[in-house]
């Protein structure tokens, strides 16, 4: 006889799993009917279009960002900010942005150094300004015209 608590353990992570596969589901299917109303949106403005050679954007892995993203939610943030933000503060803002999990240490030190990057190459083309702020950490702004 197996043991009954990882009896248990495997019976709960099945229903995860089945849960899981159940939502998947549910999100093709409507992504499915999404596709559609925008074939047919196409259709109503050049219904010579063959939807069949239009390519597949392929989406980036979970933690890579589209060309610009992570520039255009850092501007965003920083023209939103009342007062100049750490660093860290601006990488937090693009994890929720991007829906990743802020609570995740290793990968908001990832995202931190990956924000950072991203806000000496906008400094260099002066669109922000930094200035030193608490521990480590810069404070940043948006450039003075």
């Amino acid at each position: 006889m197996a043991d009954p608590h990882v009896l248990t353990g495997l019976i709960a992570k099945r229903a995860e799993i089945a849960g899981q596969i159940e939502h998947t589901h549910d999100q093709l299917r409507q992504l499915v009917i999404d596709l559609d109303h925008i074939d047919a949106s196409i259709h109503i403005f050049d219904p010579s279009i063959e939807l069949q050679e239009i390519k597949a954007r392929p989406v980036p892995p979970k933690l890579h960002a589209f060309r610009g993203e992570v520039t255009r939610i850092v501007l965003i943030t920083l023209r939103n900010a009342k007062k100049p933000l750490t660093t860290q503060d601006i990488a937090q803002r693009v994890m929720a942005e991007r829906g990743l999990d802020t609570a995740n240490v290793r990968l908001l030190k990832t995202m931190t150094k990956r924000a950072g990057a991203c806000l000496r190459s906008l400094q260099k083309q002066g669109a922000v300004a930094r200035q030193p702020g608490p521990g480590q950490f810069m404070l940043w702004e948006m450039a003075r015209p």
